[in-house]
């Protein structure tokens, strides 16, 4: 029998009325082994976690993977926990480059080995019964002629849409963005996992207009979904992260949230940044979404423990705000 799972902080009473469901990224919970790490967010109430896939938790590329990842499914369902597999882990392929390779990258053979890390995230995440499988695009090759628009940071109101740039090499990338994720997108749908492409600033896929001009290219496949940053939104969207969230609803498959300040891209604790949360919950429960939100710290593994114990309790709050009759109320 799969035993309950004892929750010392349990989900406070009122906070039912709306479908929101919390995770804490293990990103933010490095210096824990990863079963300490499950076990502290079973014990906090959270409803489930982004995992990183990464070398101090489940390394996707140990030889003993697969039996790993079975033995996290289990731990997983003993505590009754959720998950979203992530792939944001800084080193995994390179010891020298963060977030590299990525899907732009020019050589041909490291590109593969990110696919390969992503269609290794999609088995894992089937075999976890995950949610979905988060990813993003990579920043252009780092030729000075080349880099990714830093106007999405410099001036946040400005085009972000790649079609606005008349830049060939941009182009170009927008094309191999599209061809290297074409296996990944197969393995996603014959896995039936999603696969929730993050706009990430300062990447060449920084922000919803970006999201969609990928989808355009692509063909809108089925198996292509969106994971929304609540922090990104606050960061640099021109519209407020509430109608970021009712405008990226159809799409929707994973959101991160983090409070964050407009023009910086730095991930806060709640309540050192700029958004207000009520309204952000609120959209997000109107739209029916009943995946993972997943607190998104990664700068704040130092003292995870707190910050996973001081973060819930705070989103529960924001929540009780949420006026009766906002659950699945579509825009």
């Amino acid at each position: 029998m799969t035993p309950t799972p004892h929750r010392t902080n349990p989900r406070p009473q009122g906070t039912n009325a709306h479908p929101l469901r919390f995770g804490y990224g293990t990103n933010g919970l490095a210096d824990l082994r990863l079963d300490d790490a499950l076990a502290l967010l079973a014990d906090l109430g959270y409803d489930g976690v982004g995992l990183t896939l990464d070398h101090m938790h489940l390394d996707p590329l140990a030889p003993d993977v697969a039996a790993r990842t079975r033995k996290v499914a289990r731990r997983l369902d003993a505590l009754g926990l959720g998950a979203t597999v992530e792939t944001g882990a800084r080193y995994v392929l390179d010891p020298r480059r963060k977030h590299g390779p990525s899907l732009l990258d020019p050589d041909p053979a490291d590109r593969a080995r990110r696919v390969d890390l992503l269609i290794r995230a999609v088995r894992i995440a089937a075999d976890l019964g995950a949610h979905a499988v988060h990813c993003f695009s990579g920043v252009l090759p780092a030729d000075p002629t080349h880099l990714a628009n830093p106007a999405h940071l410099a001036d946040p109101a400005a085009p972000a849409h790649p079609a606005a740039t008349a830049d060939p090499a941009e182009d170009s990338a927008w094309k191999r963005l599209a061809e290297t994720l074409t296996p990944v997108l197969d393995a996603a749908t014959h896995a039936g996992v999603p696969l929730a492409v993050e706009p990430e600033p300062g990447h060449l896929l920084a922000t919803l207009a970006d999201f969609h001009h990928l989808r355009r290219i692509l063909g809108d496949p089925p198996a292509l979904g969106l994971t929304l940053d609540i922090g990104h939104c606050q960061c640099l969207e021109p519209l407020s992260p509430a109608d970021c969230v009712r405008a990226a609803a159809p799409w929707l498959r994973h959101v991160q949230i983090e409070d964050m300040r407009r023009g910086h891209h730095e991930h806060l604790p709640f309540g050192d940044g700029e958004i207000d949360f009520p309204p952000v919950l609120e959209a997000l429960a109107a739209t029916g979404y009943q995946a993972l939100t997943v607190v998104e710290l990664p700068r704040h593994s130092h003292a995870g423990p707190h910050f996973a114990a001081q973060s819930l309790p705070f989103l529960h709050r924001a929540a009780r705000a949420i006026p009766a009759g906002a659950e699945g109320s579509t825009p």
